[in-house]
């Protein structure tokens, strides 16, 4: 999850994909490693409820579903949707 405090509570989803463990690769990002800039300034948390069900999957399932999940989140009215590459 994002959120930017400076643009009146701001809020959004990053969509991504990794093959570590996610906790360990939000850290990262946090610290700058091969970091989301968005991720990096504005990430707060994970939300893996959203995609426990999904996994485990292949690479190149995860490719086609990291860009279907940033489409359904924006159309889904989520205001700020980064990632899905």
């Amino acid at each position: 999850m994002l959120h930017d405090p400076r643009l009146s509570g701001r809020w959004g989803l990053y969509v991504g994909q990794t093959a570590r463990d996610p906790d360990w690769r939000f850290d990262q990002h946090k610290a700058g490693y091969k970091a989301s800039s968005a991720v990096k300034r504005f990430g707060v948390r994970l939300l893996p409820e959203l995609v426990a069900h999904l996994n485990p999957i292949s690479r190149q399932e995860a490719l086609v579903l990291e860009a279907a999940l940033a489409e359904a989140f924006g159309v889904s009215g989520v205001p700020w949707v980064e990632g899905g590459h």
